[in-house]
């Protein structure tokens, strides 16, 4: 049978009101009591309720993230860096894949209301009209994370998306090349996928290089997009020299191509990626490519849900390029 606060409170020799001000931090007790009532707690392995604790002090110590695929390498980093720091504060998480649905996202927000969570975190997905408004009526805090709004003022964590694709294609130039594509999201995608073409765009606008749309190829940055816009980009532009993919997940995607076609990397093809995830650092060769600090932004964003000073301030992250060897220097 488990243990109950009455059984802590027989053994300390005080009063279950007592415990119960412990255990919520609440003053009324002596430092001595404290630590007699924590010893019983540990020796006897009560574990106290929850839910219980929420009701005295109107927090049910859960937070929610709302993401759209929980099962990529962003992803993974993400809720570890969320996971982390939410359980040093005390919090457990609930994570609801949103699977790019909007139906399923108002539906999870409405789960998340109904559990009276303390917060919640919205990752890497577009906030809706709906989505915001059931926010603001659900009064508790809300950071976004690799993703903003306009319309809403929720504070956001992010890089700055453009002007990383304009220090990659930057690179790629540096390194002596003029003939370069691009594969990447969707126009429509005005979080990530269009400020990453704009970045690309601008950097070769800038160096005086060809702009043609038949040099990008629209996917979802994910790996089977991956390759299916490089066989699409090798069939319209096989000159090029370089690519920048918008996401490590489709430049293993072109690696995957340029494999099978016995295009040699980087000796034919150069490949730049970006989001410097842990299979960046496992690909034949190893993936140069832009790092975002995606762990750190987890981390932070929790800190941001739960700070206790005042109105919090969104935050643009530091982005930098990691060179490994995807990447050849020509003349």
């Amino acid at each position: 049978m488990k243990p109950t606060i009455s059984d802590v409170a027989k053994k300390a020799g005080v009063s279950i009101a007592t415990v119960s001000r412990i255990l919520n931090r609440l003053p009324g007790y002596t430092e001595e009591t404290r630590k007699a009532v924590l010893n019983v707690i540990r020796e006897i392995g009560y574990k106290p309720n929850a839910i219980a604790r929420g009701l005295v002090k109107k927090h049910t110590y859960t937070m929610g993230v709302l993401l759209p695929n929980i099962s990529s390498r962003l992803a993974s980093a993400l809720l570890k860096g969320i996971e982390d720091a939410a359980h040093r504060l005390g919090y457990s998480v609930i994570i609801c894949n949103t699977d790019n649905d909007g139906r399923r996202t108002v539906e999870y927000l409405n789960v998340l209301a109904e559990k009276q969570v303390d917060g919640i975190i919205i990752a890497s997905e577009w906030l809706k009209d709906a989505y915001g408004e059931a926010l603001l009526a659900m009064k508790i805090p809300v950071v976004l994370v690799l993703t903003v709004s306009y319309r809403f003022q929720i504070p956001y964590i992010k890089v700055d998306d453009k002007q990383a694709a304009y220090q990659a294609t930057k690179y790629l130039i540096e390194k002596g090349h003029k003939e370069i594509g691009m594969i990447g999201g969707s126009v429509q995608d005005i979080i990530a996928g269009l400020p990453r073409i704009e970045g690309y765009k601008q950097a070769l606008a800038d160096y005086n290089l060809t702009i043609t749309d038949d040099r990008i190829a629209f996917g979802n940055f994910a790996y089977e997009s991956g390759i299916r816009c490089m066989d699409e980009l090798f069939q319209k532009v096989p000159e090029i020299t370089a690519v920048f993919a918008a996401s490590d997940e489709m430049a293993l995607g072109a690696l995957s191509f340029a494999f099978r076609k016995g295009i040699k990397v980087p000796d034919d093809l150069s490949i730049i990626g970006y989001d410097d995830t842990q299979d960046a650092e496992m690909t034949i060769p190893p993936l140069t490519t832009v790092h975002q600090p995606v762990y750190e932004m987890g981390k932070k964003s929790v800190e941001m849900l739960f700070s206790t000073k005042g109105a919090v301030e969104s935050i643009i992250m530091p982005h930098y390029i990691v060179e490994r060897d995807s990447v050849k220097k020509i003349n």
